[in-house]
């Protein structure tokens, strides 16, 4: 049985996290698709967003537990925030792998200059 392995992008809206994450062949999952409706439409809702990171763990933990590999490309601007996922990692004695996308495309989900900004200033290495 081939280790699993659990991979996180990270990396500031347009950086290349979703599009690098379709090209691995693995399970992709992020925080963003808990926004897309059933007409494949993506509307955020703010308040709704811990809503999103909470069901984006479960579906990688979900993953795992199957046998999967997952890779997770979120922002995750704060080291606190992948510490759900180093857990996940650890439970399941999937290999956890952390890479740091830095690409300069346009955002697909239309994150407002002024926000991806503040993201880059509070950016933990």
């Amino acid at each position: 049985m081939n280790k699993l392995e659990l991979r996180l992008l990270r990396g500031l809206p347009g950086s290349g996290k979703s599009t690098l994450a379709k090209t691995l062949d693995l399970v992709h999952i992020e925080a963003d698709q808990f926004f897309v409706n059933d007409d494949n439409e993506y509307y955020f809702e703010g308040s709704l967003l811990s809503s999103a990171h909470q069901w984006c763990q479960s579906q990688c933990e979900f993953n795992l537990y199957h046998g999967r590999s997952v890779v997770v490309a979120n922002t995750f601007v704060k080291q606190w925030e992948m510490d759900a996922y180093r857990k996940i990692a650890q439970q399941y004695n999937a290999e956890l792998i952390i890479d740091i996308c830095r690409g300069k495309f346009k955002s697909i989900h239309n994150v407002p200059e002024n926000v991806i900004k503040r993201m880059k200033k509070d950016w933990e290495v």
